[in-house]
């Protein structure tokens, strides 16, 4: 998987200050809006423009003509006649987030597409953002900043972030920075309330926005590791703002959640997806995303086989029994990944159960004849022979 870039996360419309001073009530962004060249604001969006120069060649870029399509599809259902304006980018991160520039740059990383399960918790998320947009609390975040004896260190960081040609990644170091910028509070429940009101009003199922942010605190009190979390550290998530989001969803009428035509838009990188959030490693923290998607009883077969990935890599005491069982659980279903058969093999093999190995091993084979560790699946069988 590809290196994330450090500067992606100061590109986060996701950027606020806590600064007590008042701020300068702006009015909402008109579509087609252009800032005066002679205006700070024009300045701000200079420098996204050059972060943004820095995405379109980015290797973490999902370039994926179907699946940019889909999304970008929600953001105009959402979004309406500033459609034209958000220029939406997919990005192989696996991390829940998604972003607005001030100057209608869109981020969504796939750890986001991961976690959801349907077209209305995405919706309501990027709802959020575009609420952030709308009200033009990046600018307002910006003029705070002006006025800080820290402006001149912010620009250089910027500056050397725009100039670095190789990105490299560190998620502390991102949620760092991330809490040097984020929304306030008001902020925070103003995109909520107009991100919810739009998402609403483009026909979504309102429920579904508190219960996404349930799911990512159950992530996220499961987590068995200290580092944090990007989205957090700018969205802080409270039990007040998961009630604000549920008395809203009570008073709106019922919608589209969107299960089906948001599994056919992910379904061809769930196998991705899933890998590159075992590489994190975060063992607890993916467990929960496994069950909730295991909840949906779809592609049971690959998210069995996950679940054996998991207590393989991990490999504490049991695991490997555990492995095994989800591995065989797997094999009941038609979707169930061809590796599936080697990990089994592999650990027959380990228990000198020979005859029951080759069979695994050779099946393996038989599906995948081309598979890059043939060669040594073959010495293997040469071996049991």
């Amino acid at each position: 998987m590809p290196k994330m870039p450090i500067l992606l996360l100061l590109l986060v419309g996701c950027v606020a200050c806590t600064s007590p001073a008042p701020r300068e009530e702006l009015p909402d962004l008109r579509p087609g809006h252009e800032p005066p060249v002679e205006t700070a604001e024009a300045g701000l969006w200079m420098q996204m423009e050059k972060f943004e120069q820095n995405l379109k060649t980015s290797g973490l870029r999902v370039r994926d003509p179907a699946l940019n399509e889909y999304i970008k599809d929600t953001v105009c259902k959402i979004a309406g006649p500033h459609c034209g304006d958000i220029r939406v980018y997919i990005l192989r991160i696996p991390e829940f987030n998604a972003s607005m520039a001030p100057n209608g740059m869109m981020q969504v990383w796939t750890g986001l597409l991961l976690r959801a399960t349907n077209e209305a918790q995405v919706a309501y998320v990027l709802g959020h953002e575009i609420g952030h947009f709308l009200r033009r609390h990046s600018l307002q975040i910006w003029q705070d900043t002006r006025r800080k004896s820290s402006l001149f260190a912010y620009f250089n960081l910027l500056s050397a972030i725009i100039g670095i040609p190789g990105y490299a990644y560190n998620v502390a170091q991102l949620a760092t920075l991330g809490s040097l910028f984020e929304f306030s509070r008001d902020a925070e429940w103003e995109a909520d309330q107009l991100g919810f009101e739009l998402t609403t009003k483009a026909g979504y199922e309102p429920r579904e926005a508190a219960k996404l942010w349930r799911i990512l605190l159950e992530e996220r009190d499961a987590a068995d590791e200290p580092t944090p979390w990007v989205f957090f550290s700018t969205h802080p998530p409270t039990e007040e703002r998961i009630k604000n989001l549920e008395r809203l969803g009570r008073k709106a009428d019922p919608g589209i959640i969107g299960e089906k035509p948001y599994r056919a838009a992910i379904d061809p990188w769930l196998e991705t997806l899933l890998d590159d959030e075992l590489q994190q490693r975060r063992f607890a923290r993916t467990q929960i995303v496994l069950n909730h998607l295991l909840e949906t009883k779809h592609r049971q077969g690959e998210l069995y086989y996950f679940q054996g990935e998991l207590y393989r890599l991990r490999d504490k005491e049991g695991d490997e029994e555990k492995a095994e069982q989800a591995y065989a659980k797997a094999l009941n279903y038609p979707d169930t990944p061809v590796e599936t058969y080697r990990e089994l093999g592999l650990l027959s093999l380990k228990r000198d159960e020979n005859q029951q190995a080759r069979i695994y091993l050779q099946q393996y084979l038989e599906m995948k004849p081309e598979a890059e560790d043939r060669e040594m699946i073959r010495a293997y069988l040469q071996e049991l022979e």
